[in-house]
């Protein structure tokens, strides 16, 4: 049977907007900044902007959406990924929600620079919902202007696409679009703003409800529209659950958690921070979302966060991020006690992040190493030491697993010279050399005939173990002095590293040598650039 053909034109894509269909909007049809009681949306419609380009688009989102070739390279594309031109069947809303940021409750946030545009049901009845981001002004745009710049636009078009590609559980971005508009911004609030080049992401998912889309309406005692969206999120988004009831808002309250932990389990797993990691920033289909001031882990440093605003305390550092998730969902599980009415079942739902992050999280690491199951009586030690051999020097995470899966573990021995042939594929991973003295070299071959005695006891063949290595450690990954040398050269007109970059990401697990520049660790001049070590919410 053949498959339907391609959309050539968007005015062809079919439209289910079930979300403002079901769910009470805002009466209110002015679009200025407000407080928005007893909706779960306002209507907004995107600022039109005088010169869209289309800048990049990621050919398998637009698969997903059933788009030929055809009509993502149209001038159409960009005029409606700009929001100048509603296709048929689009009806552009901006989302009510609260949330906690930086542990405190921050009250009514929304969609304060993100329109919606409606959801798309593609030829295998998927639900894909289209999101502006930096499209305008909306009723929770707060004292901003709803813009985006070029910036961090180009982060979070590579990064979403860079994520899904790595296997992490991710909204997508369909497109990057210039809008031919300066927009100023103070990168690091300190009082140097400047003008930057607009652009506007179109983000993809099956849903943007977020964590704080329940709890707005818990804070404000309208339990009514708390019910109503959460049946609608169950029969929208989870109808494997039946017809909603006490049970099955249980029942969906696990699955949530269950997705959350196996989310943060990828995060650990290639080293991404989040950044800003606030229950408004929190999906409710365990997607990663929001890509603000993220970072990769360079060295691997478990107190690292890109994000300046969090600086003194390090809240959403890398090694706090199960912890924040699992605070998050306990926010939820607030939010959504009115409609459960007792403690003790929530509690037990939280405990299934408990119980898969650590399962899932033994079974990435033992992924990681080429092992093939989870050994309680050795592996807890093996991979605490390991930890703390690449805390002790400074180890670029991403190259040292990638390359510990060269190592020739069969020729560990005393000799200072099978020594010096094991650790070698090692030495790329280092930032300071001198580090390596005497006692660490001791410390971490002592790990390696370890790891060796392990792998042995597993009765893994080292083609296998290698083989399994790097089908989970990426070679590649988005790093942030790359990305940034890459919007300095998108600010000065030349986009040809944003398509080499999408390009490269597809495939983070190949080795690829033409691309083995990519694959260097962070340069000594980027250790703390803005864009590279440091980043603020407006990135």
């Amino acid at each position: 049977m053949n498959a339907p053909p391609k959309s050539n034109t968007l005015d062809q894509l079919k439209f289910d907007n079930r979300f403002v269909a079901e769910l009470p909007g805002d009466q209110e049809t002015r679009n200025y900044p407000r407080q928005v009681l007893g909706s779960c949306y306002s209507k907004a419609s995107p600022t039109k902007v005088t010169k869209p380009t289309t800048v990049a688009y990621s050919k398998e989102v637009a698969a997903l959406l059933n788009l030929s070739e055809q009509a993502c390279e149209s001038d159409d594309f960009s005029q409606v990924f700009v929001g100048n031109r509603l296709a048929t069947g689009m009806e552009p809303f901006a989302m009510c929600y609260g949330g906690h940021q930086f542990g405190h409750w921050a009250g009514q946030l929304g969609d304060g620079r993100a329109i919606n545009l409606g959801d798309v049901i593609n030829h295998e009845s998927e639900r894909w919902a289209l999101q502006l981001k930096g499209a305008g002004l909306t009723p929770y745009s707060r004292t901003a202007d709803g813009l985006a710049v070029l910036r961090s636009s180009v982060r979070e078009f590579l990064c979403s696409e860079a994520m899904y590609h790595l296997g992490v559980p991710t909204t997508r971005a369909l497109s990057l679009t210039l809008t031919g508009e300066q927009v100023v911004r103070d990168m690091f609030y300190n009082g140097n703003p400047k003008a930057e080049p607009g652009a506007i992401v179109c983000r993809v998912a099956p849903s943007f409800i977020r964590f704080g889309s329940f709890q707005i309406h818990a804070a404000r005692g309208d339990l009514n529209l708390l019910r109503k969206l959460t049946d609608y999120t169950i029969n929208t988004h989870f109808p494997h659950l039946s017809k909603p009831s006490k049970d099955v808002y249980l029942t969906w309250f696990e699955e949530v958690c269950r997705t959350t932990a196996q989310m943060i389990v990828h995060w650990q797993r290639v080293g991404f921070v989040h950044g800003v990691m606030n229950t408004d920033n929190m999906s409710i289909l365990g997607l990663t979302i929001d890509y603000g001031p993220y970072g990769w882990l360079e060295n691997y440093d478990p107190d690292w966060t890109p994000n300046t605003t969090d600086k003194a305390e390090r809240r959403y550092r890398y090694s706090n991020q199960p912890a924040c998730a699992f605070w998050n969902l306990g926010q939820l599980a607030n939010a959504i006690y009115p409609l459960i009415g007792e403690v003790e079942p929530l509690q037990q739902a939280l405990n299934v992040f408990t119980q898969v992050f650590g399962e899932q999280w033994q079974l990435m690491m033992c992924n990681k190493l080429g092992l093939s199951r989870f050994d309680p009586d050795q592996d807890d030690e093996l991979f605490a030491e390991l930890l703390a051999l690449l805390q002790s020097v400074e180890t670029d995470m991403t190259i040292f697993f990638r390359q510990l899966a060269e190592a020739d573990l069969g020729k560990v021995r005393l000799e200072h010279a099978d020594i010096e042939m094991l650790i070698a594929p090692l030495a790329e991973a280092y930032y300071v050399p001198e580090q390596k003295t005497p006692d660490y070299v001791a410390r971490l071959v002592d790990w390696l005939k370890f790891y060796n005695q392990r792998i042995i006891l597993d009765g893994t063949p080292q083609e296998i173990r290698r083989e399994r290595m790097n089908r989970v450690n990426p070679k590649y990954v988005l790093r942030n002095y790359i990305a940034q040398i890459a919007i300095e050269k998108a600010e000065q007109g030349d986009f040809a590293m944003i398509t080499e970059l999408l390009e490269l990401l597809r495939h983070p697990y190949d080795q690829q040598p033409e691309n083995q520049q990519y694959a260097a660790k962070r340069p000594d001049w980027a250790r703390q650039r803005a864009g590279c070590s440091m980043l603020s919410c407006s990135s």
